[in-house]
């Protein structure tokens, strides 16, 4: 599992008919910075996910790659590599609060 910044979504009217009706957002991968772990510090990369949660832009999400994302419910027969499995409420390093879903 990984964790992510939701920053969007993406849309798609043509597609595979086993991907229709679900919702895909945009993704950026979140780190503990190295230098200050009491911060993240995004990735460069960016990913397309399948939420199968109700994420929204802006949240803190967990997500999942390859053959465990086709384990989420309603996910075996569809061709995703990527799926949103879950809201962060919380996020603790090294005994210290970093993220908090109600700030």
């Amino acid at each position: 599992m990984f964790l992510a910044r939701v920053e969007g979504s993406v849309v798609s009217t043509k597609k595979e008919a086993s991907m229709n009706g679900r919702k895909l957002l945009l993704l950026r991968p979140q780190l503990v910075d190295d230098k200050d772990p009491t911060k993240f510090r995004p990735g460069s990369n960016t990913i397309v996910a399948v939420d199968s949660v109700g994420a929204g832009s802006g949240e803190l999400i967990l997500f999942c790659q390859g053959s465990s994302a086709r384990l989420a419910a309603g996910m075996k027969e569809a061709p995703v590599d990527a799926v949103v499995i879950g809201i962060v409420d919380t996020v603790d390093v090294l005994g210290r609060q970093i993220y908090s879903a109600r700030q």
